[in-house]
């Protein structure tokens, strides 16, 4: 059984290059694999490990960081590994929105405890906005909420800036996946002069985890970027694979639609690449299948 830790924290890093030797080692070390990113602005990513003590060891040392003692964390498991490797990057954003004035350290939307969500959102005057990418809420969103059908959150601003009208004396209410994205968007309306915004602590993890089914008001599964694809209440992985050509989430029984080709192609992507991206793709699983046969 794998333990997956889901973290983020914003802080002010001088030097987040000086920051990846150390926290790559200690991964490696304690057999650690999946995503971190560093910024200026701090980290961000989800790790696994076969060991609970593994991943205790790179939280205590990213708890240990310049500004990151309050860093939390969202914990599920998995019978299969996550992640193939350990990927420790440098990025100028740790979620890329694009507007350098956003600074989730100089203040947020008010949080709301899952526990809350509910009677929040069922509020008339509250509109209830997925951050999220139109893949992501293709599985899965909470009753009522307003997709913008953004292909990336970089997407956000100029939506919000062609359907703010829409919110005129709304209260507005905003999820993500773990929580990040909401960190930016509420104190990007705080900023468009939007007095009350909300957002849901923990994201839809922490919703899916601590709130019943028979009470909830998320319909359908939470596309995550590991290898279960999609987790449903309970955190329980959904039923979802992963079309490895354009990283969409598909349900098995897409695998018998025209279009698709294991590791190549889906009825979503079969038409945005052309032969030579296919052809690449095939090569690819060709690989893959190699190293596989290698393990074994």
């Amino acid at each position: 059984m794998y333990t997956i830790a889901a973290l983020y924290h914003f802080a002010r890093f001088a030097d987040p290059e000086a920051l990846k030797p150390p926290l790559l080692a200690l991964c490696k070390a304690n057999d650690i694999t999946g995503s971190l990113l560093l910024a200026r602005e701090g980290i961000n990513g989800t790790i696994a490990g076969p060991t609970q003590a593994g991943i205790d060891a790179v939280i205590a040392h990213l708890r240990a960081l310049p500004g990151c003692a309050a860093l939390e964390w969202k914990i599920a498991h998995s019978d299969v590994p996550p992640f193939g490797k350990m990927k420790v990057r440098l990025k100028r954003e740790i979620v890329t929105m694009g507007q350098p004035d956003v600074d989730p350290l100089a203040g947020t939307g008010h949080y709301v405890a899952p526990a809350d969500w509910n009677d929040l959102i069922a509020q008339e005057d509250v509109a209830l906005i997925d951050t999220r990418n139109d893949y992501e809420v293709a599985i899965g969103t909470f009753d009522g909420a307003i997709d913008p059908q953004t292909q990336s959150f970089g997407e956000f601003p100029a939506w919000w800036e062609a359907n703010k009208h829409r919110f005129h004396n709304k209260k507005v209410a905003m999820f993500c996946t773990g929580g990040i994205r909401c960190e930016k968007s509420t104190n990007y309306l705080l900023g468009q002069g939007i007095e009350e915004v909300y957002h849901l602590k923990g994201g839809i993890l922490k919703y899916l985890e601590e709130v019943p089914q028979a009470q909830s008001s998320w319909r359908g599964a939470c596309f995550v970027f590991d290898n279960r694809v999609s987790v449903e209440h309970g955190l329980k992985p959904g039923p979802h694979l992963l079309c490895h050509g354009c990283r969409r989430p598909i349900l098995p029984e897409d695998t018998e639609r025209a279009g698709y080709e294991a590791g190549v192609s889906c009825h979503n992507c079969v038409d945005e690449t052309s032969e030579a991206d296919k052809d690449r793709f095939r090569e690819r699983q060709k690989q893959i299948a190699l190293t596989k046969r290698r393990k074994w």
